[in-house]
């Protein structure tokens, strides 16, 4: 077995790996090429607030003022590498940093945060234990990574194993970066620091093999004796390990036997983090949040649904288009079960069959306008309606609602275009789970999702799916969703009037 991965972790769910080790617009006009060229298929994640290169955008047009959302610095993942001293931590943290060559990635030794020793303790310092969890200032540690995870550089000190201080030697200044590795003996021992970590890794490495090498390392590096080496592993270095370490093992969605020779688990690592690299920082945080993979068509879909001077025809065109993009992921998410049948050829082919017991709720007006895409995946589904009123009372009054009767027993597909404060969505959901439906039998899907909205309905109901296009800025003082599209339903429908305002609802 190479890697064992343990969970339920932000970074994992219970999971185990083993592995062998080897518009027609007024204001943007455009012909059928440059339309082409804009909306070319790409594989590129993309979210709202993006830069590509050779699009020119138009006159700058000054933004609402928004919530601190879109003002955080994009949170770094941070890699939480413990183990014994010489399991072999430094190796696989130096091959994580190889293989993510073109990220930004830096290295926080906890060895760096020893308190420095007194003049009391320096005579005695064959008896100071530097396996203890008091031998570390955690304080400066969590001092250090909130910085750094707001996007500001530090000072790491370097502590100098011959004088035992950290004033030999100027701090190494750290930049804010995309991964954070945070390599230690007890870098699990408090749970504020491991409150931090995305991914928790434990290096697993046989005691005669730690021991080898901690003789090695300390007679060539550091000009010990032996007899001083096997004195110290005997009276601190051993019982430090069974007593403080070796119990953090637990907390780790990743162990690692053998250290930097397990390749295999090494490649499964950076695959992993490559992937959340990729995702938004609310997908990092909610496994249940779903934003689909964004094409320079997907992109284009929406550049053209958001302008304010396209024609109704051309709106309700790409914003059909998108929205049966976001409900064939969702049905994605569905159980299915195997089934087999027999081809023309006469061949046998293994497959899957659907999902049946199945329906579809769509929150008026709005919602409606992901009917027919539904309807026109899933043939004679059942769809029900549910009305909240959204002015004067933060859209927790229900009005109206009409399910079918056994919806309890039913997977059901909640249909909202725009998430915007979540309020009206965590009504929705509610009365669905007071009308019997499972938590986890609920898919919300739309179109845009405001990070507060995500908060709300993940934090509230953490067992649902969300799935969406794209993830906006945020909100405006007036709780609209911004860049937005718009009041979506007076668009879709052509109930809009030209004097009012463009703005986003809010469910």
């Amino acid at each position: 077995m190479l890697c064992r991965l343990r969970g339920p972790k932000k970074a994992f769910k219970h999971m185990a790996v083993l592995a062998d080790s080897k518009s027609s617009s007024r204001s943007l006009l455009m012909d059928s090429k440059s339309v082409v060229d804009m909306i070319e298929a790409s594989s590129r994640a993309h979210f709202s607030g993006f830069h590509m290169d050779g699009l020119q955008p138009r006159d700058a047009v000054e933004q609402p003022s928004t919530s601190v959302t879109e003002n955080m610095p994009k949170q770094p993942f941070v890699i939480g590498v413990a183990g014994g001293a010489a399991s072999g931590k430094t190796t696989v943290c130096d091959m994580i940093i190889q293989q993510l060559h073109d990220q930004r990635v830096v290295l926080v030794n906890q060895d760096s945060f020893y308190h420095h020793l007194s003049e009391e303790e320096l005579p005695r310092v064959h008896e100071y234990n530097f396996d203890h969890p008091d031998a570390f200032d955690t304080e400066q540690l969590l001092r250090s990574m909130d910085k750094l995870k707001n996007g500001q550089a530090v000072d790491v000190p370097i502590y100098d194993f011959m004088s035992h201080t950290s004033n030999v030697y100027p701090a190494r200044r750290v930049n804010p970066s995309d991964v954070i590795i945070l390599e230690g003996i007890l870098i699990f021992h408090d749970p504020r620091v491991r409150e931090l970590m995305n991914m928790k890794i434990f290096v697993d490495s046989d005691a005669d093999v730690r021991l080898a090498r901690r003789i090695r390392r300390d007679t060539v590096q550091k000009g010990r004796e032996i007899g001083s080496v096997l004195d110290q592993y005997s009276k601190f270095v051993k019982p430090a390990f069974d007593d403080f370490i070796l119990p953090t093992k637990k907390y780790a969605d990743i162990i690692i036997p053998r250290g930097g020779d397990n390749h295999v688990a090494i490649d499964l690592i950076v695959q992993h983090i490559r992937t959340k690299l990729g995702q938004h920082n609310l997908c990092k945080i909610y496994p249940n949040l779903y934003v689909i993979q964004s094409t320079f068509q997907i992109r284009g879909m929406h550049t053209l649904i958001r302008d304010s001077q396209i024609t109704k025809h051309d709106f309700i065109f790409y914003a059909d288009r998108l929205i049966r993009l976001v409900v064939e992921h969702g049905l994605g998410h569905l159980p299915f079960t195997e089934k087999q049948v027999v081809t023309p050829t006469g061949s046998v082919y293994t497959g899957v069959d659907f999902c049946k017991r199945l329906c579809g709720v769509s929150v008026i007006r709005s919602g409606e306008s992901m009917e027919n895409a539904l309807r026109a995946c899933c043939k004679g589904i059942k769809i029900g309606k549910i009305l909240i009123h959204r002015e004067g009372d933060n859209g927790q009054h229900l009005i109206y609602e009409k399910l079918p009767k056994d919806i309890a027993e039913r997977h059901v597909l909640l249909l909202d275009p725009i998430l915007g404060t979540g309020n009206s969505a965590v009504r929705a959901i509610s009365l669905l789970i007071r009308k019997g439906v499972p938590e986890s039998n609920i898919i919300f899907l739309n179109l845009i999702s405001a990070p507060q909205g995500v908060h709300e309905v993940c934090r509230t109901f953490p067992r649902i799916k969300i799935v969406t296009s794209e993830i906006e800025v945020g909100l405006n003082k007036d709780y609209r969703v911004i860049p937005g599209i718009g009041e979506f339903g007076d668009r879709y429908f052509g109930t809009d009037e030209d004097d009012q305002p463009v703005v986003t609802s809010s469910s």
